[in-house]
């Protein structure tokens, strides 16, 4: 994404990070504290900052990537459209993967998921957290970077045509965006969030799969 997009339409929120710590925790069971961890258009590294893992790897295309990666977090310019297999096969544990799938052409969506297959090792896990336009159809093309369509039914499916397992579908996880809140989050509202089975706002869903 370019510099443009990010000062526009995505600006880092600050009760951002925050809420990334309490969601990293929450998603921990599927990364083991041992991983080699890759996060694919990791923008401000919230996520892949607040994880555990003994190796952490986050790729945008965005060029200020480079200044928001945490202590110990290796960040590259990368264009993961065309490059994820730069990395050897089987390379890593698990993949992460926030807000970043719908933004390709459905063509390149799929080839992408393919590569992250490739790049996964036996028993990786890919995590994606995703708008689900079921339930984010009236906003969903508000982000003019939106090119493919994705629901709790499409997005499992995409996966498993790449040979996936798909080992969880949760169709609201988070709201579709953090757009109106403007003071810090406390943990404990987003655990109690997380923990509800009533989600108000959710627009945003999560899916886990295992390359077997």
């Amino acid at each position: 994404m370019s510099t443009g997009y990010h000062d526009v339409h995505l600006r880092e929120h600050p009760a951002a990070p925050h809420v990334w710590k309490v969601l990293a925790e929450h998603l921990s069971r599927w990364v083991p504290p041992d991983a080699h961890v890759l996060e694919v258009g990791a923008g401000y590294c919230h996520w892949i900052n607040a994880v555990r893992a003994s190796r952490r790897v986050a790729i945008d295309s965005w060029p200020r990537i480079v200044e928001f990666g945490g202590p110990g977090v290796e960040t590259r310019v990368m264009d993961a459209s065309r490059e994820l297999t730069t990395f050897p096969p089987e390379h890593f544990d698990a993949i992460l993967a926030s807000n970043v799938i719908e933004h390709f052409e459905p063509e390149t969506a799929a080839r992408v998921v393919g590569d992250m297959h490739t790049i996964l090792k036996a028993g990786g896990r890919l995590v994606i957290v995703q708008p689900n336009f079921r339930y984010a159809y009236r906003s969903y093309f508000d982000d003019y970077t939106h090119r493919s369509v994705f629901t709790d039914v499409s997005l499992p499916a995409l996966l498993r045509t790449r040979g996936f397992r798909v080992a969880l579908v949760q169709p609201k996880f988070l709201p579709y965006s953090m757009r109106g809140v403007t003071r810090t989050i406390p943990p404990w509202l987003v655990r109690a969030y997380l923990a509800s089975p009533v989600k108000p706002r959710a627009g945003q869903m999560l899916v886990v799969a295992t390359r077997d």
